[in-house]
């Protein structure tokens, strides 16, 4: 089906509020979230202003299905997507129109007024007061439109048109499906992060790179509308200034902390930044609060000459679990920050030190969380869908298209991470799903972003891989149940990517439909135990191999899958945590130095 940015059945006249989708699983947050106020957090922590407004809540809904039948008179709570039981449709839609009116307060006139978008999946195109704000490819990233000059006097309007074709069309997806079953899962579409607005001044910092080492932070602030401004960067901990640097917007500052101490899992230790923007007369023009760790990731060889991934110079082994992000009740987007807090929580709370974020883009809240609980993050790119891989047919989508989307999407993705402390992986390709010029892709990857490690393609041995590039710094294996024993001498450090998956079905915990795991177990004492059987097997191969990390999957059920440390809603452990707690902190101590 065609789309225009004309075409607009979305009226002012009222609506009828749609009532809640039933959601067939609920967590312990699915009533805690106020449809008044749905995620009230200040969604950007990492560059924060005190004048914000949140524009999630109840929205009007229009939409077309794939089929071109249109609906229309409907309400969403923004920002679950429409296929979410929270949203209140429980519904996919290709075409979505989604409309609100909101106040300006009026000492926000003085300066200009930011409209931002966390994400929307896939195409949105943004209208304020019938006049064009913004348009943005991409699910993944966030995107921002000054609308300070379509602003009227009393209500505004805001409209926005989404278009998404879910897995069949160009776009990476990860593992959102049309057709959801197996390793693939319901789709997210349209708005599915928080929407909100910002007061700034005429000239304000637009963005944030920061950069660390063990000796101090190298700071990039980039400013909107810049003239003869200065930047200064102020460094404190727990309260107490310890360093300052001042220089040109747009320049790398180096700030070093004296006394410094690093960010590790063991001690996550952050320092909080101020970034003030000077006028030549030394006025405040603008200011912003940040924060971020010192931190290094390398490969270094071991006592053997083996390559291993040291954290601050220190051989580290990186064990944690696969994190799909996926809720029962909000599908992509957690109910409420709490929960997406208690993931992390629990990963750390058995014994974990990583977690790896599979084929998807959290939050930035979900990244804050990580630094400031302390857990070392791998990100993957979501992939392109699956069946791009596949012979073409005559209704196949045009490959050039979706690779081009991939890098552009790629590139965004890491500028947009690219300050978060505890990211310290990237793998661009999983599996083979939509790879190309592996070897290409990886080491611009390595090229754009020098601070961390790349893994060209995990699980390079199975499924739909390529033959190994040798690309990268770390050569990845998937051996389910496992673990894997990865053998290459060629300066990579090796890692068990996924093993594991061992199952348990927990009655009233399932999501419908018929369960599925690479190897069932009876109860949580046969899961404990056989996990424990895998571990002890794991710790061998970690020291006889010398291997630098292991991701087991995974930490929580995700739909028919049912191989979760914790079932889907969250409401379970699956395992004796104590046990795994002390076998997952074994292997990483005979992994580390």
């Amino acid at each position: 089906m065609t789309s225009s940015t004309s075409e607009n059945p979305v009226t002012s006249e009222p609506s009828p509020t749609s009532e809640p989708s039933d959601v067939a699983l609920s967590t312990p947050w699915t009533d805690q979230v106020d449809p008044q106020a749905p995620l009230p957090e200040h969604p950007r922590p990492q560059l924060v202003r005190e004048r914000w407004q949140s524009l999630n809540g109840r929205w009007e809904y229009t939409s077309r299905d794939r089929d071109g039948a249109l609906r229309r008179g409907e309400h969403i709570l923004v920002p679950f997507p429409p296929e979410s039981g929270l949203s209140g449709i429980g519904r996919r839609d290709e075409q979505m129109w989604y409309r609100r009116t909101f106040d300006v307060p009026a000492d926000w006139r003085a300066g200009r007024v930011l409209l931002h978008f966390g994400a929307v999946d896939q195409i949105a195109t943004v209208w304020v007061n019938h006049q064009l704000a913004t348009r943005h490819e991409g699910g993944y990233t966030a995107f921002t439109a000054d609308i300070t000059d379509v602003l009227r006097d009393g209500e505004q309007e805001v409209v926005v048109h989404a278009e998404d074709t879910g897995n069949s069309g160009t776009f990476p997806v990860g593992k959102q499906a049309n057709q959801p079953g197996g390793i693939l899962y319901t789709g997210a579409s349209g708005i599915w992060q928080t929407v909100w607005l910002e007061a700034v001044p005429r000239v304000y910092v637009e963005k944030l790179d920061i950069g660390s080492d063990l000796a101090g932070f190298d700071v990039t602030a980039r400013l909107a509308h810049a003239t003869e401004e200065r930047v200064e960067i102020v460094v404190a901990d727990g309260g107490t200034e310890v360093a300052r640097m001042c220089g040109a917007p747009g320049e790398r500052l180096r700030v070093e902390v004296p006394e410094p101490r690093p960010w590790s899992p063991e001690q996550p230790h952050l320092y909080d930044l101020t970034v003030r923007v000077l006028a030549d007369d030394g006025g405040l023009v603008d200011e912003v609060r940040s924060y971020a760790g010192l931190r290094t990731i390398t490969l270094q060889p071991d006592d053997r000459g083996r390559p291993r991934i040291a954290l601050n110079g220190r051989i580290t082994f990186l064990h944690g679990p696969l994190d799909q992000g996926y809720w029962p009740d909000g599908i992509y987007t957690a109910p409420t920050d709490e929960a997406l807090r208690y993931d992390l929580e629990q990963t750390k709370a058995l014994g974990f030190n990583t977690v790896r974020k599979h084929v998807k883009v959290e939050p930035a809240r979900w990244y804050y969380w990580a630094d400031r609980l302390g857990l070392l993050v791998w990100q993957d790119i979501p992939s392109l869908p699956v069946v791009l891989d596949n012979p073409p047919g005559p209704q196949a989508p045009p490959v050039g298209q979706a690779r081009a989307r991939f890098e552009t999407e790629l590139a965004e993705i890491a500028e947009q991470l690219r300050s978060v402390t505890s990211l310290v992986v990237w793998t661009p390709f999983n599996e083979g799903w939509g790879e190309y010029d592996t070897a290409r892709v990886a080491k611009e990857f390595a090229e754009a972003d020098p601070a961390r490690l790349v893994v060209a393609d995990s699980g390079v041995n199975c499924c739909h891989s390529h033959p190994d590039s040798g690309a990268g710094h770390i050569y990845d294996d998937h051996t389910y149940v496992g673990p894997g024993r990865p053998l290459v001498r060629d300066g990579r450090a090796t890692v068990d990517g996924e093993y594991g998956g061992l199952g348990l079905v927990l009655d009233g915990h399932v999501w419908p439909g018929e369960p599925m795991a690479y190897e069932m177990t009876a109860d949580r004492e046969e899961l404990t135990r056989r996990y424990t059987e895998v571990s002890r097997d794991l710790e061998t191969v970690v020291r006889d191999l010398g291997l630098s990390g292991a991701i087991y999957t995974q930490t929580t059920d995700v739909e028919n899958e049912v191989n979760g440390l914790l079932t889907y809603d969250r409401r379970v452990v699956k395992v004796h945590a104590p046990v795994v707690a002390e076998r997952n902190r074994a292997v990483i101590d005979a992994g580390s130095a």
